[in-house]
């Protein structure tokens, strides 16, 4: 867990008791992780994800074939 202090103005604020208040959360750092949360699944681009750059990896590692012809293979012809 990390901790931190920041500063922020009095809209944001009060998001931050709405979201709290919404989801039934304890206390603002909980809804200021919601809002993290929600901003990762919704707005985040797929490639910035650590489990899409994990998947990526573990693909890089696969052993890879050798395709002539990819109609061929694949009875597209």
């Amino acid at each position: 867990m990390v901790k931190a202090m920041i500063d922020i103005d009095k809209r944001a604020n009060r998001v931050l008791k709405i979201v709290k208040a919404q989801y039934g959360l304890k206390d603002k750092s909980k809804a200021i992780e919601k809002v993290v949360h929600i901003y990762e699944e919704e707005l985040m681009e797929l490639e910035l994800r650590p489990e899409f750059i994990e998947r990526i990896r573990k693909i890089r590692g696969e052993k890879s074939i050798k395709v002539d012809s990819f109609a061929k293979r694949y009875g597209l012809e």
